[in-house]
């Protein structure tokens, strides 16, 4: 990945010689395409960024059981979302300084870093045998896994002006893939020993760390693409409880299932498809299509315990990436807002400030999300949304909160080129 900055790119009416910026800056005004080297640095780079982050969840339920210490059934949900939100708060405390960093001293050095950071954390998270300890590997691989912001910026940085939608759409599609293939991956892998016996033997290093190989298989991935830098939830929760408490109680493969089938849909949607409806509507009207439409989607869910069968497996799947979907098409269309808002040498700082604001509300969400659904799992008989149906009213409310935000005075687009 020799096209890594190590400083902070400027405009430049002129180039000096050995100076990174310049070089990359000489070179978007000479390449007229977009070259797939590029595109595929970002893609892999962000992909095994984003991978450890909800690997966890098609297992989280069952790794907290193991640890022994919710008092019921019902609070395990509470204490899968405290593990949940700790790589979220680490996130939160550091995005800004991570952005100052790849501001100040380059892309590259905070990317190296970040993913450095996913080898180790990510490979101990898999060793964990006590809550405590899980939730400090969690908190200790966001605190540290600094790279998303600059990423962001890079990839705005890296081509010209009229493909710079592509550039994020790339890291917005590397990283839906990751949440829905590193559930996948942890939904497959998780509990080897009872899924492939013939594979794995009982009573073998994979039986007394059921939860190690997905993580192991992740932070190989990251290893490879660390070493390549030199050169270059609620969900889950749910549809695995059990059907008392209004779950789906799905295994974690078909967990896995779902959301491989997300993860391809969101390859094909933004890597082939997003550029150009997104040229017709414009990131915010289309951000505010997709808002509409994933408010009755997400309605969907709690009725689907009134299905079983095949009928269940396909609503489920087809509502899982209706969801996913949306979330990436908002998601892209607040990237590229977001780059074009400010001026290019302070990028890192900008994505710095919105990884923290989306960390921060990501650590409210899974611990938030998981004491409401224990307290929801509480009130299945309750005359006004019952069981989960409230998770799911809370989740459309924030959405449509988020919804209302998109149209003036809150949301103000720049319109002069960068």
């Amino acid at each position: 990945m020799e096209d890594f900055v190590d400083q902070p790119l400027l405009k430049k009416q002129y180039y000096h010689e050995n100076c990174p910026g310049c070089k990359v800056d000489q070179a978007k005004e000479l390449e007229k395409d977009v070259t797939f080297r590029n595109l595929f640095n970002i893609w892999i780079v962000v992909l095994c960024s984003t991978l450890p982050i909800a690997s966890l969840f098609p297992y989280l339920y069952f790794m907290v059981k193991d640890f022994h210490i919710a008092e019921t059934e019902e609070d395990i949900s509470s204490y899968a979302g405290y593990v949940g939100s700790a790589y979220m708060l680490g996130r939160a405390l550091t995005s800004i300084l991570w952005g100052m960093v790849a501001d100040r001293y380059g892309r590259k050095p905070a990317v190296i870093a970040g993913i450095i950071s996913v080898v180790i954390f990510n490979t101990l998270f898999g060793l964990c045998k006590s809550f405590w300890m899980a939730v400090l590997m969690r908190f200790a691989l966001g605190g540290l896994n600094g790279l998303l912001g600059p990423m962001k910026a890079y990839s705005s940085e890296i081509f010209r002006e009229e493909y710079q939608a592509l550039g994020l759409s790339t890291v917005a599609a590397a990283w839906g893939v990751g949440l829905v293939f590193g559930p996948a991956l942890g939904g497959y892998l998780a509990q080897p020993v009872q899924k492939y016996p013939n594979i794995f033997l009982k009573g073998s290093f994979w039986d007394k760390f059921p939860y190690s190989l997905p993580s192991f298989i992740i932070s190989a991935m990251a290893l490879v693409v660390a070493i390549s830098c030199i050169w270059l939830p609620i969900f889950s929760l749910w549809t695995v409880s059990p059907r008392r408490l209004d779950g789906l109680n799905f295994e974690t493969n078909d967990v896995g299932n779902i959301l491989v089938a997300s993860g391809i849909v969101i390859i094909i949607f933004q890597l082939g498809i997003y550029q150009s409806v997104q040229k017709i509507c414009g990131p915010i009207v289309l951000a505010r299509i997709a808002g509409v439409l994933s408010i009755p989607v997400l309605q969907s869910f709690p009725f689907m315990t009134m299905l079983s069968g095949f009928t269940l497996y396909i609503s489920t799947c087809s509502a899982a990436i209706l969801t996913n979907l949306f979330i990436e098409i908002i998601c892209t269309g607040l990237f590229i807002l977001q780059n074009k808002a400010v001026d290019q040498h302070q990028r890192g700082v900008a994505n710095g400030i919105c990884i923290t604001t989306m960390s921060a509300c990501k650590v409210i969400g899974p611990t938030a999300g998981g004491a409401i659904l224990t307290w929801s799992q509480k009130r299945m008989h309750a005359s006004f949304l019952p069981g989960p149906h409230v998770v799911f009213f809370g989740l459309n409310v924030v959405e449509g909160i988020a919804l209302l935000l998109t149209f003036k005075p809150f949301l103000t687009e720049r319109k002069s080129p960068l």
